[in-house]
């Protein structure tokens, strides 16, 4: 498997985008929906699966494609071309605010793992699968269930992240526990398990779930700080519901905090 080697700049603070440059006839596939812009001269097309090598075939590409539905994905992809002989630029956009990470494949022996809905864009002949655990405990009650993303080839990809992020080697045996939403990814040398919280007052007063994530290296581990799902609940939380009065900072003053802290509408 050879992907297309690709330049690239990740743009922005907070609210990133990567911007990747192909030679003639050099390919990206990416994510639906992840598209920012391109210049003129470069060819969009759907395809079936990841489009890499190994779906060949039509067989090959039901199969890639039935993979992606595992991952909660959509069947298809969108792989972009620079059909002109000057290079041209293409350019994806993070969904929410965090980070773009650039991984490269050939790094991290031809394979990285990352949480289902991490992969944004990469390389034409990267291939996207999935991962599976055989463990039943980590199935049940991992926060991913038993299927991960699989990211494996030579060539870069590109992974995207809520908050700030943090890159952790591990040495081998050396153990790091994570709130499960927070794994942004992992090499393939990295073990990957669950351990119960312990202790009543933890279980029932914690606030944390019953559950750690502990990975154990040798490998390197990429961890976030505000995963979407988490983010979700805190706004779903404070929106009205019912027709009632949302959960604001004024909301013990009632309406003359409303007109206080600025959130009054009339």
């Amino acid at each position: 498997m050879t992907a297309h080697e690709i330049d690239y700049e990740i743009i922005g603070e907070e609210m990133q985008y990567v911007e990747i440059e192909l030679d003639p006839q050099e390919g990206v596939i990416a994510e639906a929906g992840s598209f920012m812009m391109m210049e003129d001269g470069i060819k969009m097309d759907t395809i079936f699966g990841d489009g890499s090598a190994k779906n060949q075939g039509v067989i090959g590409k039901i199969f890639g494609a039935g993979k992606r539905l595992l991952t909660g994905e959509s069947l298809f992809m969108t792989a972009f071309y620079n059909q002109v002989s000057g290079k041209k630029k293409v350019s994806f956009a993070s969904p929410y605010p965090g980070k773009i990470i650039p991984i490269d494949l050939t790094s991290y022996g031809g394979k990285f793992i990352c949480q289902k809905d991490a992969f944004l864009c990469a390389a034409k002949g990267v291939s996207v699968g999935i991962e599976f655990s055989r463990k039943l405990g980590r199935g049940l009650f991992g926060g991913e269930g038993f299927i991960m993303q699989k990211l494996e080839g030579d060539g870069m990809a590109f992974v995207h992240a809520g908050g700030t992020t943090a890159r952790k080697e591990l040495q081998h045996g050396e153990k790091l526990k994570i709130d499960t939403g927070c794994i942004i990814g992992f090499s393939k040398d990295v073990n990957y398990d669950i351990e119960f919280v312990g202790g009543i007052k933890n279980t029932i007063f914690g606030g944390e779930g019953l559950f750690f994530a502990t990975l154990t290296g040798p490998g390197v581990v990429y961890v976030q700080s505000l995963p979407f799902s988490r983010l979700a609940n805190r706004v779903l939380a404070l929106a009205p519901r019912g027709g009632g009065k949302s959960k604001g900072e004024g909301s013990i003053l009632g309406g003359i905090g409303d007109l206080l802290d600025g959130d009054n509408n009339f």
